[in-house]
């Protein structure tokens, strides 16, 4: 009868000295990929012994450049996915209520279909993604081409392959994508 209650403290006894050891033992690197140390991030969970010097401090903008970010700080946009030509024409199921979007560049292409297109861009309240723009004058000079349309500089290459696009310009509405 004593042994079974011997047995079980032994038990007890051996697995906590065993998750003691692994506690208090340095951890084994078994890959290392390169990259940031994570060290760093530790601080806020409390965790690995770093101390508040040593933890991960955000960059902002204004810490960065010294005044805040302007968009002309993300000029120029290259998209590298695409380039101005064709777009077969296809229907979309996004979700109701999805703003309608146009994807140009400050080529001639983009800034004739802007043009021809213009009063229905504004009728349906699109927004336009710039995704090829090298300057501020570059955007400029397109903005004066539709001062009634919102055009934001914004990389392309996410919406291309997530809609399967290789070429510009095109419109994106919630049911149809067509140049």
């Amino acid at each position: 009868m004593l042994i079974r209650p011997l047995i079980t403290l032994f038990t007890l006894i051996t697995t906590a000295t065993a998750v003691h050891a692994q506690v208090k033992s340095p951890l084994t690197v078994i890959a290392d990929e390169g990259g940031q140390p994570a060290q760093p991030y530790y601080v806020a969970i409390g965790a690995a012994q770093v101390d508040e010097e040593d933890g991960f401090v955000a960059a902002t903008p204004d810490t960065v450049l010294d005044r805040a970010a302007t968009e002309a700080d993300m000029l120029p946009v290259v998209s590298e996915r695409l380039s101005v030509g064709p777009v077969t024409p296809r229907t979309l199921s996004l979700p109701p209520g999805t703003t309608p979007f146009f994807l140009i560049g400050t080529d001639p292409d983009s800034v004739r279909w802007l043009t021809q297109r213009r009063e229905r861009l504004v009728e349906l309240r699109a927004v336009g993604m710039v995704v090829n723009v090298a300057t501020a004058e570059d955007l400029a000079a397109l903005r004066e081409q539709a001062p009634d349309l919102e055009l934001r500089p914004i990389p392309g290459d996410d919406l291309a392959e997530r809609f399967g696009l290789d070429h510009y310009p095109v419109l994106i509405t919630p049911t149809r994508l067509e140049q």
